[in-house]
């Protein structure tokens, strides 16, 4: 497999989203988004995602929306903002929409104080209906959190947390300007425990510099160590024409591809054998964990959180940069704060562009959702679910056949199956499905 991951060191989307970001114009604009609110019915349930775009240091790794602060005030006036938005949203929709789930992301959501944060979640109470059984997730940096913090997400109902760790030795976390040793963790974790919030999500990353496999194994057992649910392993995107700060990390220290390969191959043997299941191409959970539940019963899903079990009928994206997803297509918001703000005060919806679906989009969609989740695909079932013909995708068929030629996936009467040692692959698999891509473009990440 190691001369596989060479050979097929491509850049490809992640597909959190089909059509991909790159494709998002200004075609959807406010006015579009407002009419596809009001359409969507009041009994379809929702999620909604608040983007706090905000860290008060700088990760070198970082490809998010974010704004480096060192005073609140700029925190607390985009609250007020965000109010704005989330008033202005929930006016355009009909009826009180239930939410069954709530994901806090960033930035860092951590900065927040906790008035504010209780605040919030009173101010969503008051325009929507929160299911007893939501999930409500939030985004954690154990350097700035308190056990006030903690407690104050608690108080919000919150029952799942997701903290950054990204890795737990000194030499990899001073050559990305995260400094954030295991007894910091380790702490926050058992604050968490304490205050009853038991689901427990961790981010790991391979590929940073100076990471060999032996680091990344010690990474993974202290991360174990503290029990939680689920861990998501992500591979570095080093994209430095994007994200400019990236040029502060010795490229000479990065991992090449093969190496990139074994310490993600050694970190999924070793979370299995610990007894986790393997979810996807970069997740892993506890058997008893939701995400585990909705693959076993293939209802498993991929939005722009990465996998998930949230089956919602619309993801509502609230805040500078944040995408959301409507039966009719996708939407994103203005990223620069100022023209954020200036939007919604006008009392004008923040979207700046987004992505219409066609019936072709859908069903391209889907078939690459199911190579993602389930790791593999009937494509005639979906073809006639969705009114079409096999034959629309010769081409995407034989775009894979240098995979099938090197036994990382095979296809047989219309299912492709990718083999579970080629997990890793599987995007370029999806890949061949996305009619958008244009091939040897370099604005993506490493599939591997």
């Amino acid at each position: 497999m190691n001369n596989l991951a060479k050979k097929y060191d491509l850049q490809v989307p992640r597909y959190t989203s089909y059509p991909t970001a790159p494709q998002f114009t200004d075609a959807v604009d406010a006015d579009r988004y407002g009419e596809w609110l009001g359409g969507l019915a009041d009994d379809v349930p929702v999620s909604l995602y608040f983007h706090i775009p905000f860290c008060d240091t700088l990760c070198w790794f970082c490809a998010c929306y974010t704004k480096i602060v060192n005073r609140y005030q700029p925190i607390a006036d985009y609250l007020e903002t965000l109010l704005i938005e989330l008033k202005l949203t929930a006016e355009r929709m009909e009826g009180r929409h239930r939410v069954q789930h709530l994901h806090w992301g960033g930035g860092s959501p951590t900065l927040l104080r906790p008035d504010d944060w209780r605040r919030m979640m009173d101010a969503i109470g008051d325009d929507f209906d929160i299911a007893a059984s939501a999930e409500i997730a939030v985004e954690l940096d154990p350097r700035d959190t308190t056990e006030d913090y903690v407690r104050a997400l608690a108080a919000g109902g919150v029952n799942r947390v997701s903290i950054g760790v990204q890795d737990f030795h000194a030499q990899v976390q001073e050559a990305v300007n995260r400094i954030q040793p295991f007894e910091v963790t380790r702490r926050v974790v058992g604050w968490l425990r304490d205050h009853g919030i038991d689901a427990v999500n961790m981010d790991l990353l391979y590929g940073l510099p100076h990471q060999t496999e032996a680091r990344i194994l010690d990474m993974v057992d202290k991360a174990v160590s503290m029990e939680p649910q689920r861990l998501a392993l992500f591979g570095y995107a080093h994209v430095p024409w994007m994200k400019t700060h990236q040029r502060l990390i010795d490229e000479d220290a990065l991992p090449g591809a093969d190496e990139r390969w074994r310490q993600a191959e050694a970190a999924a043997e070793r979370l299995v054998e610990l007894g986790y299941v393997r979810i996807g191409f970069d997740h892993f959970a506890k058997p008893d964990d939701s995400l585990a539940k909705s693959l076993a019963n293939r209802t498993l899903r991929r939005n722009f959180q990465g996998y998930t079990a949230d089956a919602a009928g619309a993801l509502i994206g609230l805040g500078a940069s944040a995408i959301g997803m409507l039966p009719e297509g996708y939407v994103q918001n203005i990223a620069p704060l100022k023209d954020y703000t200036r939007a919604l005060e006008a009392g004008r919806l923040a979207t700046a562009r987004g992505a219409q679906f066609t019936p072709e989009d859908n069903l391209r969609r889907e078939v690459i959702e199911r190579i993602l989740c389930d790791m593999e695909v009937d494509l005639n079932e979906l073809c006639a679910r969705h009114g079409s013909d096999i034959a629309a995708f010769t081409k995407s068929l034989a775009a894979l056949e240098p995979y099938i030629a090197d036994g990382i996936c095979e296809v047989t009467g219309g299912t492709i199956r990718v083999a579970d040692a080629s997990r890793p692959f599987s995007r370029l698999i999806a890949a061949a499905f996305d009619a958008y891509l244009q091939p040897g473009a370099k604005r993506h990440a490493r599939a591997v």
